[in-house]
């Protein structure tokens, strides 16, 4: 890198704009964790979902990743990067908070409960409209050979403050369910969530602005060009089975994994005490996870994530409410494994397509891993309820759903570690 790009990088508006960046990074966690795990279970089973429904709801955001196939057809044409981004993810984030306001309708059950799919599908739609768009254009203040740690460090503020977050909501919920006024708790849920996007707003308006398109008039602009440099590059295809692996390995059995922390841990401050506990333990491994993968490189680091998730999901087969502290073992490694997986199963892209064509390549990556993955949850609801009908019996012995589940995922695990030693890691990579 040479001088002029080094004075670039340091300059005053590269540099509020790496802020800037992590805290909308920030402020958009807060609001992935209001309606996330847990607390949307909680929510949905007020509505009156099933566990499976509820499972199946919750993972609608991998189905949600077909929306970003859509940005292909128009990122290039995108003149105004923060203008559209401001647009679309800010209605995302409204409509996130409206899932709070579905329990005060006047409305029947039978009316709530589509509401409730079309507000989540119509929230995931602005989000991922526009989140490669956005990842792009915040990373395009960093220095490339930084890459790695400033996700890191981006990961440890999101994960730090988010604790404070998460248990906020958790204690308010329990002080008014406690008190007969889960309505109240919902209320709380939904004006976090607008001041939250209200911050988000406050750091998307302080980023740099990108007005010109990224390839000129002309040059590579056409769909065919995006697809010869993406689906007809063999490297990038790789990248593409190892996201389909990620996403299915865990989406068997993540989306139930909200109902069955609360059946073990009925106490919603419990259930947050232990999500932050896996947030801290995300947070202490963001740096070395980080630091690691710039020695090394994209792939290795989520190669060695995924043997920390493999080994959480095998405990979580043995969390029974006689062995519920399996499950607190396994959300902490789990969230670990997301230290290494995360940030680099996004920016491994950068080593295998160029990077003209990163907004692209991540939607279709991220499209059909998602579409994989809500299908892959569908079978795990299948599963469920053939369990549940049995009486929680598998093969003449007692187990629940999310035990056998959690089996399926360990064994799906091992063959994603296994394609990524073997295939992925040994790939020449680019540094761009």
């Amino acid at each position: 890198m040479d001088n002029t790009q080094n004075e670039l990088y340091e300059s005053a508006a590269y540099k509020r704009s790496r802020m800037a960046y992590k805290w909308e990074c920030t402020f958009e966690y807060f609001v992935a964790l209001f309606v996330g795990d847990a607390f949307l279970a909680k929510l949905l089973t007020y509505l009156g979902f099933s566990q499976a429904e509820t499972g199946i709801i919750s993972s609608l955001i991998t189905l949600a990743f077909l929306f970003q196939l859509v940005s292909v057809f128009v990122v290039r044409k995108i003149t105004n990067t923060k203008l559209v981004a401001i647009l679309f993810h800010s209605i995302s984030q409204l409509f996130f908070m409206s899932l709070y306001l579905i329990p005060f309708l006047p409305f029947a059950a039978a009316v709530k409960k589509p509401l409730v799919v079309i507000c989540i599908l119509v929230a995931y739609f602005g989000n991922y409209m526009v989140s490669t768009v956005i990842f792009r254009w915040g990373n395009s203040f960093v220095d490339p050979k930084k890459r790695a740690s400033y996700t890191a460090g981006k990961e440890i503020i999101s994960l730090l403050s988010g604790v404070v977050a998460s248990l906020g909501l958790g204690f308010a919920i329990d002080k008014f369910a406690a008190s007969n006024n889960l309505n109240g708790g919902f209320i709380f849920a939904a004006a976090g969530i607008l001041i939250f996007c209200i911050c988000d707003l406050i750091m998307l308006l302080l980023i740099k602005n990108d007005k010109k398109p990224k390839v000129a008039k002309g040059e590579g602009t056409s769909l065919k060009d995006v697809f010869l440099n993406t689906l007809c590059n063999k490297n990038f295809l790789s990248v593409v089975l190892l996201m389909i692996l990620w996403d299915s390995s865990r989406y068997i059995v993540i989306g139930f994994l909200g109902t069955y922390r609360n059946f073990l841990f009925e106490d919603m401050l419990v259930v947050q005490i232990i999500t932050v506990s896996g947030q801290l333990a995300r947070a202490i491994f963001s740096k070395p996870f980080g630091k690691y993968t710039e020695k090394r490189t994209f792939a290795k680091g989520i190669e060695l994530g995924l043997i920390v998730a493999a080994v959480g999901m095998l405990v979580n087969v043995f969390a029974t409410p006689e062995t519920a502290f399996c499950l607190i073992i396994y959300t902490i490694l789990y969230n670990i494994c997301l230290a290494g997986v995360s940030g680099n199963i996004t920016n491994i892209t950068y080593s295998y397509v160029d990077s003209r064509y990163f907004s692209e390549a991540s939607a279709i990556k991220n499209s059909i891993a998602g579409l994989c993955g809500f299908g892959v949850t569908l079978i795990g609801g299948k599963i469920m309820d053939a369990v549940e009908a049995n009486g929680n019996m598998v093969f003449g012995i007692h187990m629940y759903g999310q035990q056998l589940l959690s089996a399926i995922s360990f064994v799906m695990f091992v063959i994603t570690i296994l394609f990524t030693h073997f295939v992925v890691a040994k790939q020449k990579v680019m540094i761009q």
